[in-house]
């Protein structure tokens, strides 16, 4: 390597270091639809025994090969897009890289397990299905994964990640309520106390197509805090270390994930949640997808617009847009509409309007001044600050 390249190297490498430093959550999108690793630092009582600093959350893994659904003259869809990983071994080298520049991975004396036919140490410590829908929830890639990584699934994705035998522990998320309105209530074994995991379903929707998964987490420093004592385990490779977490954020933190689109009216209990839910970040596509017009798939950025508004997350991601390569009788039907965010924006605007009669003083079209969207791309990441 010449000198100017190292020297962009090394400024790279700093720049990266610099960020990890905030202590903040990394989103990595791990291909062009919607596989997706959070990585959440974990609260300095965890840390201080020597764990490391992230705790990995792979959601909706597909990486490569087909997904069917039914059957394949019914349904076949390939990624249009080579996966930027294209592994659950290379999800678990993107995390321990990131431990190497956060400058806090400690690997003596801790035990390595079998994944994938080699001799390593898995960093994932909790995989996230939204769905039952091969799409979300492929059987070959959670295959990958570790049989000791909890898998939190939706309630029918829970019982197909059971069939498959590999992994010890498929826990059925719970259903966030408002008569439930306190985020630690959903936080079940194994996860750690300052986490937990759960779901928003809207009324009327019976087979929770249009659901979320609720991520929910107290490790932001300057949150106040409240005695909240209870014993955790945390996997640790394949030693269990207790952690009696004596402290733990009153507030907390979200990210609220929603392949297909979920009701602005059904994000209802993240607002009415006690202790509060900021919503750091919200995963909803922008292209409007359905069957003809009998069924809406996708509902896309004009619902996106909507529940931004309720939620007022620090940011918008877009999820699940992928156009992908495929078949079966189900494509004839299928009908998308791509929308930019800039044409719902203009829509959206001139209904708000339309609605206060052209009264501008009444103010419905600066309700969208502060819609913070961020397109991250295939292979990209966001430290979420």
């Amino acid at each position: 390597m010449d000198a100017p390249s190292a020297q962009l190297h090394l400024e790279i490498r700093d720049a990266i270091v610099r960020s990890l430093a905030t202590r903040r959550p990394l989103l990595h999108h791990l291909n062009a639809d919607t596989s997706w690793l959070l990585q959440i630092p974990r609260p300095a009582s965890a840390i201080k025994h020597g764990s490391r600093i992230y705790y990995n959350i792979l959601i909706d893994p597909w990486f490569v090969g087909g997904q069917s659904d039914v059957a394949r003259w019914f349904s076949q869809q390939f990624h249009a897009m080579e996966s930027a990983v294209k592994s659950v071994a290379e999800v678990d080298e993107l995390a321990r890289q990131v431990e190497i520049l956060a400058g806090w991975l400690r690997s003596k004396g801790r035990k390595s397990i079998q994944i994938a036919g080699g001799e390593t140490e898995t960093l994932i410590d909790a995989v996230a299905v939204s769905h039952e829908f091969t799409d979300h929830c492929h059987r070959e890639t959670l295959l990958e994964v570790h049989r000791d990584v909890p898998v939190f699934a939706t309630e029918q994705a829970a019982k197909l990640i059971t069939s498959f035998s590999h992994f010890r522990t498929v826990m059925t998320t719970p259903t966030f309520t408002s008569e439930s309105p306190d985020w630690r209530d959903y936080s079940l074994l194994p996860l750690p106390s300052w986490l937990s995991i759960s779901r928003l379903t809207a009324p009327k929707d019976a087979l929770f197509y249009h659901s979320a998964l609720l991520i929910t987490f107290a490790t932001h420093p300057f949150l106040p805090t409240t005695p909240k004592k209870r014993s955790s385990l945390l996997i640790n490779g394949d030693d269990y270390e207790l952690i009696s977490d004596s402290l733990t954020s009153e507030a907390a933190e979200c990210v609220v994930y929603t392949p297909h689109g979920i009701s602005h009216t059904a994000l209802a209990p993240i607002a009415l949640a006690n202790p509060p839910l900021h919503t750091l970040a919200f995963l909803h596509g922008l292209h409007d997808v359905s069957i003809g017009a009998a069924q809406q798939l996708n509902l896309g950025a004009k619902n996106g617009l909507k529940a931004q508004r309720t939620l007022r997350a620090k940011y918008w991601i877009a999820t699940h847009d992928e156009v992908k390569k495929g078949g079966g009788m189900i494509s004839w039907f299928l009908r998308r509409k791509i929308w930019t965010l800039e044409d719902a924006l203009k829509e959206a605007r001139a209904e708000a309007m339309a609605e206060a009669d052209g009264d501008t003083r009444m103010g419905g079209a600066d309700e969208f001044e502060d819609v913070r969207f961020e397109e991250v791309g295939n292979g990209e990441s966001r430290v979420l600050e």
